[in-house]
């Protein structure tokens, strides 16, 4: 919610200043008063002052994500978690995931199936109320930009909330037994993947940011691939976002 008690979701097409700019990407103002000077956050003068649309910042930092240093990540995370007055030590993704949307072995062997296969693979969480829709909106981001990052992974996701496909923010995990031709920036296949979709795009960016912490030591990718069935793959990302915990209070 907003601090007026809008759905944030509700207000995608508003302009923010740089200190809202700040306040929802979870970042210093200051940082965000450099990026902006430098013209690495999209926006526009209105009446003389810069204006940031967010549906645009949301679009761009989705796209930057996996880009960003961990220290910058770190920041990001702790900062929307302030944001969206959750406590610092909950947990974003495990409450996300059931073993049932978790897959060991999605059976897929191009993008388009891989695709396919994930949001039938969401379809068994029971939380889906509109699959075509989902899929649909996945194949637009694609077309706009790859979400598969280097290192074999891919985070495929809707370019805005889909608050009426989905009946709680879902978040679904696969293996496949054999690399995909996914875009990745190194030209490397991709056989790990992540596809989350929310209600709202606070918690969207709050999802990715976390998956991309915890990627980003390099540790919980190869666990998950020598998986052998959904419960241990579960069990290796809640302990992972755990010791994220602990790693951040020290």
């Amino acid at each position: 919610m907003g601090p007026d008690g809008a759905r944030d979701d509700a207000m995608p097409h508003r302009f923010m200043d740089i200190k809202e700019v700040a306040q929802f990407l979870g970042i210093d103002q200051r940082r965000a008063e450099k990026m902006a000077q430098r013209g690495q956050i999209p926006g526009q003068k209105v009446g003389g002052q810069l204006r940031f649309n967010r549906a645009a910042i949301t679009e761009w930092m989705q796209q930057q994500m996996h880009t960003l240093k961990d220290d910058h990540l770190d920041e990001m995370d702790a900062g929307i978690t302030a944001g969206r007055q959750i406590q610092a030590d909950d947990l974003i993704l495990t409450p996300m995931l059931t073993t049932s949307g978790i897959s060991t072995s999605l059976p897929a062997r191009t993008k388009n199936s891989v695709l396919k296969e994930l949001v039938a693979l969401a379809g068994k969480t029971g939380l889906l109320w509109d699959d075509q829709a989902l899929l649909e909106a996945l194949n637009q981001r694609e077309e706009l930009c790859s979400t598969a990052m280097d290192g074999g992974v891919a985070i495929p996701h809707p370019r805005r909330p889909l608050p009426y496909a989905v009946a709680e923010p879902i978040l679904v995990v696969a293996h496949t037994t054999g690399g995909i031709g996914f875009g990745s920036p190194d030209g490397g296949m991709t056989d790990l993947f992540f596809l989350t979709c929310s209600q709202d795009d606070h918690h969207h960016l709050h999802v990715l940011a976390r998956l991309c912490r915890l990627l980003g030591d390099g540790k919980l990718a190869p666990g998950l691939r020598r998986a052998e069935t959904a419960e241990e793959m579960f069990q290796l990302i809640r302990a992972r976002e755990i010791e994220l915990h602990e790693k951040s209070r020290n």
